[in-house]
């Protein structure tokens, strides 16, 4: 079983020299000092010289004194002993304290982290650089480690919904291991929709011991140890998170909304090949809506709406949006509306903007068709997936124009700028654009089947 999984043995060295490392010593000014910042305790000597601290500090490693600049009055410096020699760096507050990147709540936390930083890079300079060049990550050894114990308990749940076989209590156990432990379950499940997907890293303070999930390396220091992807939970080195391919299995658990989430981590976290939000509100529109007149140029109540986002917020694909609850199909359009509206990065990416509106410039028929095609062949596989069930759907929409007045121009409006967005916030970008925006959607949608 996945509980028995046995994590490999991690490279201990760098936690060995960090145990190592010189330990902090306050040396306290045997005089009151005037004037002492009150964010600095008894190890401030006011205004000495360089010589002055390399005097008090001489022989004691790790022995640290904070000094206000004779040079400079009214800056600070911390003066720290390491390697036999006394290393002066200029000493910022802001509410913590830092010297660099890192900010600490106390000076003695900031020399802990210096003094395991300059230890460990002047003994394993040499190591720490070639630490990502024999990674656990790709290591065939490791992932099969766990594929013969994880295959069997997905093999149980093969029958199951999509979604269950994904995020059933049954996998928790795998997830509590390691996000490592979990991507390699997830590979092993057929239905998992393999988009491309870069990890969302973020700096991250570890408490306690923690190893890197790419090079099984220690990750060293008191605070900001490494990243964490915010999405699936990967730990890794700063360092190494540049060599982590575009694989992020986003984790359900840490997915708290639908809308506003970007479209790829949530057709991942979900396991779905479309946001199940597009899905759902499609589904809705042509079982009750497709001779609605106006669809999607009427508004629905805005409070409606928030009610419906609210909705797929809290439950997901167990959204209730019937006709019991939502009468009005236009409810269900805007919601829809919305959910194009609010994605971070828009379906027709800001990267592909630029090449879009040089595709609808061109005057010929043909070679504009054949531009736009070149164009949606870069989109992102989720992205590329939700525009063609999108333009499918609004399509049939159109072929109930005598009934709801909405033909391929009229969708183009509302739906060009939902659908794309310039990179740049510019007011007169958009408005350049709009009719640009307009005929894009137009010409997806009256050639879909050409197009997609």
């Amino acid at each position: 079983d996945a509980e028995e999984y046995q994590p490999p043995i991690w490279k201990s060295y760098l936690y060995q020299l960090q145990q190592e490392a010189p330990r902090p010593k306050r040396i306290i000014c045997p005089r009151e000092v005037e004037n002492r910042p009150k964010y600095y305790g008894r190890e401030f000597h006011g205004i000495i010289s360089r010589e002055q601290a390399d005097e008090i500090l001489a022989g004691v490693e790790g022995a640290y004194i904070l000094r206000e600049s004779q040079r400079q009055p009214g800056c600070y410096t911390l003066a720290l002993r390491f390697g036999n020699q006394t290393l002066n760096y200029r000493l910022f507050y802001d509410g913590k304290h830092f010297v660099g990147e890192k900010r600490f709540e106390s000076i003695h936390d900031l020399v802990t982290d210096g003094l395991i930083t300059l230890y460990i890079e002047t003994k394993a300079s040499e190591y720490i650089s070639k630490m990502t060049t024999n990674p656990i990550y790709e290591h065939i050894g490791y992932a099969t480690l766990l594929r013969e114990k994880v295959s069997r308990r997905l093999s149980r749940t093969k029958n199951e919904s999509r979604k269950a076989s994904v995020t059933s209590e049954e996998n928790t156990p795998v997830e509590k291991i390691t996000s490592l432990v979990r991507r390699a379950a997830l590979t092993q499940n057929d239905n998992h929709f393999n988009y491309e997907k870069a990890h969302n890293f973020k700096v991250h303070t570890f408490r306690g011991p923690h190893w890197c999930e790419y090079c099984a390396n220690f990750m060293w220091g008191l605070i900001a140890q490494g990243v964490r992807c915010s999405d699936c939970g990967l730990n890794v080195h700063k360092q190494c998170s540049k060599y982590v391919p575009n694989d992020c299995q986003p984790d359900l658990k840490r997915i708290k909304r639908v809308y506003c989430c970007d479209l790829t981590t949530l057709v991942k976290a979900h396991n779905t090949q479309r946001p199940m939000v597009v899905d759902s509100c499609i589904r809705e529109i042509e079982a009750r809506g497709l001779k609605s007149e106006g669809l999607y140029r009427v508004s629905g109540f805005t409070e409606h709406i928030e009610d419906v986002k609210m909705a797929f917020d809290r439950d997901g694909d167990k959204a209730d949006i019937s006709a019991s609850i939502y009468p009005d199909i236009n409810i269900i359009a805007g919601a829809l509306k919305l959910y194009f509206r609010d994605l971070p990065i828009p379906v027709i990416t800001y990267d592909t903007y630029s090449k879009f509106i040089e595709a609808a410039k061109i005057s010929t028929p043909d070679e504009r068709l054949e531009a736009i095609h070149e164009v949606l062949m870069l989109l992102p596989a989720a992205h590329y997936e939700t525009l063609r069930y999108l333009m499918i759907h609004l399509k049939k929409v159109t072929l109930h124009e005598k009934d709801n007045f909405m033909n391929a121009e009229n969708l183009g409006i509302v739906f060009g700028p939902t659908l794309m967005r310039p990179p740049e916030d510019s007011t007169l970008a958009t408005l350049n654009d709009m009719r640009y925006q307009k005929l894009i959607v137009q010409i997806l949608i009256e050639n879909e089947d050409v197009l997609f």
